[in-house]
């Protein structure tokens, strides 16, 4: 997962509420098991509307989507993250989330910033001719009228995406505690190790299983 400290440039201003996951990314597109390749479907039944705001090349290559309340509601399919984030989506501004679709936008680098409606208006506003700016060092969003609106974060989600950190990094990173630990099974417990079938060390005595 890519560092993200700031996410700055066009931004889609939609403001559409109650989105759910099939309107992201419907259903016929959930039979493949790659990330790549959802953009595509993203947001199908808006796109089939002629003249719609996806389509619309002012807003091409946007990385920030305005939405309205309820962003991510629904079904908790993780495809609904990956066709964002397949679609240039690095970051979603709306007055409230699904707690599912906020957790799986995190895991996959997306930011989710609540922000209430009278500044969403705001942000649409200015997105109709200017970008805005989300900074995760200062937890804000700005825009080139001045305009500065402060934002929370949950503190672990906020330092993962700053560091880039998904499940994987965050196991990684904690190479050198694993590691004692398994040094300890070796010594103090290799029976362990037999009984539940661990392949990943060797000890006296105890072979691979």
């Amino acid at each position: 997962m890519k560092p993200v400290t700031t996410v700055s440039g066009t931004a889609y201003p939609w403001g559409a509420k109650n989105v759910d996951t099939d309107v992201i990314i419907p259903a016929h597109w959930l039979k493949t098991i790659t990330r790549t390749g959802l953009g595509k479907g993203a947001f199908e039944t808006v796109r089939a509307q002629p003249g719609n705001i996806f389509d619309d090349p002012a807003y091409a290559g946007a990385p920030i989507l305005i939405a309205g309340d309820n962003f991510g509601c629904g079904s908790s399919r993780e495809h609904a993250a990956w066709a964002l984030a397949d679609l240039g989506i690095a970051a979603v501004i709306a007055p409230s989330f699904s707690d599912i679709f906020s957790g799986n936008a995190f895991k996959n680098g997306i930011v989710t910033v609540v922000l209430p409606e009278d500044v969403i208006d705001r942000l649409i506003e200015v997105a109709k001719t200017d970008p805005v700016t989300i900074d995760l060092e200062s937890m804000t969003v700005t825009t080139p009228f001045q305009d500065r609106f402060s934002f929370e974060l949950d503190a672990f989600r906020r330092q993962c995406l700053m560091e880039g950190l998904d499940e994987i990094g965050l196991t990684l990173a904690r190479d050198t505690q694993i590691s004692k630990f398994e040094a300890g099974l070796r010594e103090n417990r290799p029976w362990t190790l037999k009984e539940s079938g661990y392949a990943g060390v060797a000890v006296e005595g105890v072979g691979r299983t």
